[in-house]
């Protein structure tokens, strides 16, 4: 499958991918902008068989209960509990603690629509985990995945915010007017 994964995305579809996710890397948070498309998640789902890594994400719980249930676990799913009493970043943090890989990709736009401030639970994750933030952007542009070596977290987010925003200067999503 990872041949015609690669033929599909390098052939077909004409995208290349710039940079490199680490085997050692067993934990992190990954961070995926601009997210301005459905399209974005087959991009990630080929990207992840072609570089034959396991990528995880989290959803609500209740979508691993329904017929498709089997589906979300066998695509790296973890479920959540989403209710307003939770402490999210901890609930994360646990799943990280409960496996021995787990590279939990997130687009902390949080929406596919234009915003203007990205949401940090991915920081506060990554901290209280005790892994590295990987940047990594689908850029539509020049039809490029772009992969960012590993960032560690200072605890300081008003001074890692910016460098970890640089990556991203000039990617342009599958939506351009929302990225």
């Amino acid at each position: 499958m990872r041949w015609l994964a690669s033929l599909f995305y390098f052939k077909i579809l004409g995208w290349k991918v710039a940079g490199n996710l680490s085997l050692e890397i067993k934990k992190c948070v990954i961070i995926v902008v601009p997210h301005t498309s459905w399209h974005d998640f087959y991009i990630g789902a080929i990207i992840r068989k072609i570089i034959g890594l396991e990528i995880n994400f989290i959803a609500k719980k209740e979508l691993f209960d329904s017929p498709f249930g089997w589906y979300f676990q066998w695509m790296g799913g973890s479920p959540i509990n989403r209710t307003s009493k939770q402490n999210k970043v901890d609930e994360v943090v646990k799943i990280f603690n409960s496996k021995e890989t787990f590279r939990l990709a997130l687009a902390p736009e949080g929406t596919r629509k234009k915003v203007n401030s990205w949401k940090t639970g991915f920081y506060y994750i990554a901290l209280a985990a005790q892994v590295p933030i990987i940047c990594i952007a689908f850029d539509y542009g020049t039809k490029t995945v772009k992969i960012a070596p590993p960032f560690y977290p200072s605890g300081n987010i008003n001074f890692d915010l910016p460098k970890l925003k640089e990556f991203y200067k000039g990617v342009v999503g599958k939506i351009p007017e929302n990225t």
